[in-house]
C-alpha cells in the first residue's frame, strides 16, 4: 500500500470511447433524417458515399453494433472493444487514427533523413469550385504544380553545378479549412535538394533556401499554367450544382465570415518566402531539419488531419453549437456558432469522395521510381525477402498442379488422382470454343464390317444404333454414286463434339435443302 504523499504508479488503462456521449454524435442522431429528407429535394440528393458514413458513423464505438473480445492469458483478464467505422469524413476518432498511422508510416518507412520545406498552394473562389466537381482535374492540377516545383529544384540545381538530380515530394490533399469551410489545397513535403545517382547508390545534395523572387516567379507559372488547363478542358465558366452536396459547398464557398463584413480586416501582412496573385497563393517558408522527425511526423499528421476535431465542440448556452477556432479573427471572434442541421450541413460538404487518394507520391517517391529502393531501404527489403518467398510459393504450386492432356481427354474420361472426373463432353466443348477448328481432336474411326461379324470399333466407343444404321445403309443404296444424301427427319452432320447451337449459321447446301431446314425450324 502506497504511502501518504506516493503516488502509485500504474500502466496505461483501456477505456473504451463513448461517442453516443458527444456534441457531435447527438447533433448526427437528432438531424440526420431531417438532413436527407431536405437534401432529397435538391437535384439528386446526397450522394451515397456521403449518407453511409453518417450511418456508421452512429455504429462507431457502440458495443451494440459489434465488438471483439480481447483476452489476456498470463493475467486471463478480458476487455470488449467496440468495433469502428474506419470513415473519412465525419468520424473524428476514424480520421485521427488514420493521420497517425499515415505520419509513423511516413516518417519510419518512406521519408529518408534529409531536409524538407513543405510548399502550400491554395486557388481563388472560382477554381475551387471547378477543383471540387471534378476530382480527375484537381489531380491534374496538382501534377501541374509539382512539375514547376521540381523544374525549380533542378534548375537551381544546375546552378550549383549538379547535373542529372532527382526531385520528389508527398502531397497532402485537403478539402476544408480551419473555419469548416470549404477548401481544396495541396500540402507537398518536398526535399530541400536533389538525389543524384551514383554508381551503387544516391546522394542527396542540399541546396540553399529559394529566394523571395523565385517563389513570385514559381506561383507566376503555376497561375499561368492552371488557367491554361482550365480553360483547355473547358471547366470555366463553372456549371452550377447538381445534387445536394454540391450544393452545400456552394454555400460554403459564397460564406463570408462576419467580420469580414466589416471594415477591420488588416492588410495581409508581408512574409518571407509567400506570394499572392489573383486568389493564387503559395507558401514555402516551413522548413524542417534532417534531425527533426518528430516535426516531421507532426506535419505530416498536419496533412493527413481530419476536417473535425472533437475537443473544438461543445454546446453554448442557448443550445447552439460551438466550434472553436484555430486562432481568434481579428475582431476577437473564438467560436462559430451552429445549429444542429447546419453542422451536418457542413460536415456533408466536407466529406471526400471514395476510392479518392488523400495522400500522393511524386518523383522519387513514386511506387515505379528507379531510385526509390535506394531511398525506402524498407522496401527494398521488403522486395528482397519476398522474390524467394514467392518462388518457393510458386514452385509448390507446379508440384501441386496436375498434369491433364487435354486431347487424351476429349476421347475418354480422366479422373484426377481421385480428386474430380473430367468429362469428355466438356472438355470437346471448351476445344470447340477456344481451339481453332484445325487442332480439333480426330473422330473416332468409324466402325468397319469384318469377316465373322466382329468389328474393328474400340472398346471406349460406344455402338451405333440400330436404327441408326439402318437409316445410313438406305441412304447410301439410294445413291449410286456414293454420295449420302440426308433422308427426311434425319440430323445434319456436325463436327465431333458440337450440337446443334441456336443462331449459328447452318452448312452451306442448295435451295432444296434451305426450305426443308427452315420447315423443320418452324
Amino acid at each position: 500500500m502506497a504511502g501518504e504523499g506516493q503516488v502509485e504508479e500504474r500502466g496505461r488503462e483501456y477505456r473504451r470511447r463513448q461517442p453516443e456521449g458527444t456534441v457531435l454524435y447527438e447533433a448526427v442522431r437528432e438531424n440526420l433524417a431531417t438532413l436527407l429528407e431536405e437534401a432529397s429535394e435538391v437535384g439528386c440528393g446526397l450522394p451515397r458515399y456521403v449518407e453511409r458514413d453518417f450511418a456508421r458513423y452512429l455504429e462507431c464505438g457502440v458495443l451494440a453494433h459489434g465488438f471483439a473480445r480481447v483476452r489476456c492469458e498470463s493475467c486471463k483478464d478480458a476487455l470488449l472493444v467496440a468495433f469502428s467505422c474506419k470513415g473519412r469524413g465525419v468520424c473524428p476518432s476514424c480520421n485521427a487514427k488514420r493521420a497517425h498511422v499515415t505520419a509513423a508510416h511516413l516518417v519510419e518507412g518512406v521519408l529518408p533523413r534529409v531536409p524538407y520545406r513543405q510548399w502550400t498552394l491554395s486557388f481563388p473562389h472560382r477554381v475551387r469550385w471547378v477543383l471540387l466537381k471534378d476530382v480527375g482535374l484537381l489531380s491534374d492540377v496538382l501534377t501541374v504544380f509539382l512539375r514547376a516545383v521540381f523544374a525549380l529544384q533542378r534548375r537551381r540545381a544546375r546552378r550549383h553545378g549538379l547535373r542529372g538530380g532527382q526531385v520528389g515530394a508527398v502531397s497532402f490533399i485537403q478539402f476544408f479549412g480551419s473555419a469548416l469551410q470549404v477548401t481544396p489545397y495541396f500540402h507537398s513535403l518536398v526535399p530541400d535538394g536533389v538525389f543524384v545517382p551514383r554508381e551503387g547508390g544516391v546522394r542527396f545534395e542540399p541546396l540553399p533556401p529559394p529566394t523571395q523572387a523565385e517563389v513570385e516567379r514559381l506561383l507566376r507559372v503555376v497561375h499561368h499554367r492552371v488557367l491554361r488547363l482550365l480553360e483547355k478542358r473547358g471547366a470555366l465558366p463553372a456549371q452550377g450544382p447538381e445534387d445536394a452536396r454540391q450544393a452545400y459547398q456552394a454555400h460554403s464557398l459564397q460564406q463570408r465570415l462576419r467580420w469580414t463584413e466589416v471594415d477591420v480586416r488588416p492588410p495581409p501582412r508581408k512574409q518571407s518566402r509567400c506570394a499572392l496573385l489573383e486568389g493564387f497563393s503559395l507558401h514555402a517558408n516551413t522548413h524542417l531539419h534532417a534531425n527533426d522527425r518528430q516535426g516531421l511526423e507532426r506535419l505530416c499528421r498536419y496533412g493527413a488531419r481530419g476536417a473535425l476535431a472533437l475537443e473544438r465542440l461543445s454546446r453554448a448556452e442557448d443550445g447552439r453549437i460551438a466550434y472553436r477556432m484555430k486562432r481568434p479573427l481579428p475582431d476577437g471572434t473564438t467560436h462559430l456558432l451552429f445549429t444542429g442541421l447546419e453542422l451536418l450541413r457542413r460536415v456533408a460538404s466536407l466529406v471526400p469522395p471514395p476510392r479518392t487518394n488523400l495522400t500522393r507520391f511524386h518523383g522519387v517517391f513514386a511506387p515505379g521510381a528507379q531510385l526509390r529502393p535506394f531511398l525506402v531501404p524498407q522496401a527494398g527489403a521488403e522486395e528482397a525477402s519476398e522474390a524467394p518467398q514467392a518462388a518457393v510459393r510458386k514452385e509448390r504450386m507446379k508440384e501441386r498442379t496436375p498434369r491433364v492432356d487435354f486431347r487424351r481427354v476429349a476421347q475418354e474420361d480422366v479422373r484426377l488422382g481421385g480428386l474430380a472426373t473430367i468429362d469428355k463432353r466438356l472438355v470437346r466443348f471448351a476445344l470447340y470454343r477456344r481451339v481453332p477448328k484445325r487442332s480439333w481432336p480426330s473422330a473416332p474411326p468409324p466402325e468397319v464390317k469384318q469377316e465373322g461379324g466382329s468389328s474393328s470399333r474400340p472398346r471406349s466407343a460406344a455402338p451405333r444404333e440400330k436404327g441408326a444404321q439402318e437409316r445410313m445403309e438406305h441412304q447410301v443404296e439410294a445413291r449410286p454414286d456414293g454420295r449420302r444424301p440426308r433422308a427426311d427427319g434425319a440430323r445434319r452432320a456436325v463436327a465431333p463434339g458440337r450440337g446443334p447451337r441456336r443462331g449459328r449459321k447452318a452448312p452451306r447446301a442448295s435451295s432444296r435443302g434451305k426450305r426443308r431446314h427452315k420447315s423443320r425450324r418452324r
